[in-house]
């Protein structure tokens, strides 16, 4: 299977993400529970990698979400429309004063530093978008009359209740009804699962969206917990018995799904919080598995959001329709160039990603 994807004239979206937009709390160099000040951004596994094809590498997206109407859920859309994504299929839902019924969500976040790892601590118990549910967006006036090129979601919504694993695969079928290209990043939380029965319960649901999905994003540990597969002579430093183990795995995953079309994983080393070795395999079925450059020992200021930038590049390289090896190539440069900032979202340019994957350094550019 190759992937076929709409010609960009014929849609108003170049990508779409389905998914969850929470409030960052930063207590920056600090710890949160002795943090006096807080910087605030916006994040969501799912709406980082739309947000990085539009912020990073120019293209038009729009984010499929929903918000409590209150000043939070406000501040949230501002910072989304600094992303630059459409806000129209933000679903705003009446708040109450109090938050008894809906709410927004909020995520502190430690960003480690050495032998401190990284600590997320989110709140995000009854938001606005854990509530929703299947025929709460007209998906055909989007793929449809609209159009999109590409829909991205991820589980970490699929996780949030029973309906929005409903309204995940609703999305997924409506996709692939209207030509879409679906990818999906597993992004297995066990936090969001273990209430709700665990990791059979995550494979339980994510192998019923894998049937529709086009590229699958994950690395080992979303892979074995949410599908299932095993990843067997995985060591602490890359080697190639751990890359033949990670192409075994993506095999096994094609031959269960024939609908992969592309599969995706990172590949993480952590020396410490702030310096891990990171590369990236891909695979088709034209090419077989692909690998990255590994870059060893890479320093990193915040490590959250390296994987969905992973993702947004390798998406925009296949939007653009270049081989597979540099689509990969994208993701890791991506993914290593977004973990040098803070914050969950890229500050990156397009033009840096190209410069790191085709194998430049970190001189002054003057």
């Amino acid at each position: 299977m190759t992937l076929t994807i709409r010609p960009a004239s014929e849609c108003t979206y170049d990508a779409v993400s389905l998914g969850e937009v929470m409030l960052r709390l930063d207590p920056g160099e600090g710890r949160i529970r002795t943090a006096r000040s807080f910087r605030v951004w916006e994040g969501g596994g799912e709406y980082n990698v739309t947000r990085g094809l539009r912020r990073a590498f120019g293209l038009r997206g729009a984010v499929v979400t929903a918000l409590a109407d209150n000043e939070i859920g406000r501040l949230v859309e501002d910072f989304i429309l600094t992303g630059g994504l459409d806000t129209q299929f933000i679903r705003w839902v009446p708040y109450d004063g109090i938050g008894r019924t809906v709410r927004n969500g909020l995520n502190f976040t430690e960003r480690g530093f050495g032998v401190r790892g990284a600590v997320g601590a989110s709140d995000r118990g009854n938001t606005a978008a854990s509530q929703l549910k299947p025929g709460d967006i007209d998906w055909d006036h989007l793929f449809g009359d609209l159009g999109a090129r590409w829909l991205h979601t991820g589980g970490i919504f699929a996780a949030l209740s029973e309906t929005t694993a409903e309204v995940v695969v609703e999305a997924v079928t409506a996709a692939k009804r209207h030509g879409t290209v679906v990818s999906y990043d597993l992004n297995y939380r066990p936090s969001l699962w273990k209430a709700i029965g665990g990791k059979a319960k995550a494979q339980e649901v994510n192998r019923r969206i894998a049937e529709h999905v086009d590229v699958m994003i994950g690395n080992e540990e979303d892979f074995t917990a949410s599908l299932g597969f095993e990843v067997e002579g995985v060591d602490e430093n890359l080697s190639e018995l751990q890359v033949d183990s990670y192409a075994r795995m993506m095999e096994q995953a094609a031959q269960t799904y024939p609908n992969f079309a592309v599969i995706g994983t990172t590949l993480r080393t952590v020396h410490s919080a702030t310096v891990n070795d990171w590369g990236a395999l891909a695979w088709s079925r034209e090419t077989g598995v692909v690998q990255a450059t590994h870059r060893e020992r890479v320093e990193i200021l915040d490590r959250v959001g390296g994987g969905d930038s992973f993702a947004s590049g390798l998406v925009y390289g296949l939007l653009e329709g270049v081989p597979l090896q540099t689509a990969v190539e994208y993701g890791a440069a991506h993914g290593a160039l977004a973990m040098t900032t803070p914050g969950d979202t890229t500050m990156v340019t397009k033009a840096e990603v190209l410069k790191l994957a085709g194998g430049g350094s970190a001189r002054v550019d003057r």
